[in-house]
């Protein structure tokens, strides 16, 4: 995902739209591992309040939709963060959810103009080396300069536009770390409190640790196309039946961009992370053992098992630094909406719809 967001604005605008779904192979190491891991577990931690009876959102959205000590939230800034949002999740806001998120944005937009007009009335400033350093690590995102520039046409925004809202996310940033530095730190004792008190939250079920070779084909393929594709795939195979090093073969041949550049490796993943047929067979596999050709439908695998770990509740020491983070990360975010309910609650805040 590209994103035109700082970390900080993106922590402070988090869980407007939530999503999930099946991973297939070809998800990052990362990916994975965050799925499988305990972080994402711990996270869970703390079940989300069931949500509230919301004012419905207006089918047309007028031009401006509210008023922040005078300044306004229009129409093409809401629909902007809207387009963010529907690119974060993969999709367009649920029908049935769209007063719920849509409020929440609009509370969020607001609350960011909030911030933005203290930065300013506080004087922070922010040296232009570091919101060229933010737009360097935002091309970094894009594979050519071509792409970047195809993606602020669609977002219909201007560098000069860009680098005018990465300046104001980073005053944002200094501004929140300066009022809420103080109140976020995490001990050693609290840790460990949260781990005692959530060990249902640590507990592993097994995991495989798997590398994989993927031919790809459509998934309205005709048959002959998928049998063009699997007689490649079945030389390869020959080729690590021959004991040639599949990460070599897996660079060489994959067409899944998110592993074949670390030689097929998926890294860990539990049981019902890949799609069936893929699950199945890295699950029957011994650790060290190839399959033959799996069937998905993504195309035809070559999968090499590395590793079988067994259930397990994980030790407090292979995530303490996790647990801490997410904790840190809690207690920002209490204390930012915090610190913004003081904004609001001085100024003079006017929603229009």
């Amino acid at each position: 995902m590209h994103r035109m967001r700082s970390t900080v604005v993106a922590l402070f605008v988090a869980g407007v739209m939530a999503g999930c779904s099946k991973g297939a192979p070809g998800a990052s190491p990362e990916t994975v591992a965050q799925a499988a891991g305990a972080t994402g577990q711990a996270q869970q931690a703390q079940a989300p309040p069931q949500p509230e009876a919301v004012k419905p959102m207006p089918a047309q959205l007028p031009d401006v939709l509210a008023r922040v000590n005078g300044e306004t939230v229009s129409k093409a800034d809401f629909e902007r963060a809207i387009q963010s949002i529907e690119q974060r999740a993969g999709g367009p806001v649920p029908p049935d959810q769209r007063d719920r998120v849509l409020r929440g944005l609009l509370d969020q937009l607001v609350g960011l103009k909030l911030l933005a007009q203290e930065a300013k009335a506080q004087k922070v400033t922010v040296a232009d080396a570091d919101v060229t350093a933010r737009i360097d690590a935002i091309k970094q995102q894009f594979p050519s300069e071509d792409v970047f520039k195809q993606m602020l046409v669609q977002q219909k925004m201007t560098i000069e536009a860009l680098r005018a809202d990465q300046q104001q996310d980073l005053a944002i940033s200094k501004l929140i770390e300066k009022a809420i530095a103080s109140k976020v730190a995490v001990t050693p004792d609290q840790v460990s409190a949260f781990y005692k008190e959530n060990p249902d939250r640590f507990k592993q079920g097994e995991r495989v640790r798997a590398s994989h070779i993927l031919f790809a084909f459509p998934q309205n393929a005709d048959a002959a196309t998928k049998e063009k594709v699997r007689a490649k795939a079945e030389g390869v195979l020959k080729e690590v039946k021959a004991g040639k090093d599949f990460a070599a073969l897996a660079k060489e041949h994959s067409e899944d961009p998110g592993s074949a550049v670390n030689g097929g490796d998926l890294g860990y993943f539990p049981q019902g992370q890949m799609v069936g047929p893929f699950n199945d067979a890295a699950f029957s596999l011994a650790a060290g053992a190839v399959s033959n050709l799996v069937e998905t439908q993504f195309g035809y695998h070559i999968i090499k098992v590395v590793d079988k770990q067994a259930a397990r509740t994980v030790p407090l020491d292979e995530v303490r630094a996790q647990v801490q983070q997410y904790l840190e990360n809690v207690n920002k975010q209490r204390e930012t909406n915090s610190f913004v309910e003081g904004l609001k609650a001085k100024g003079k805040v006017e929603i229009l719809v």
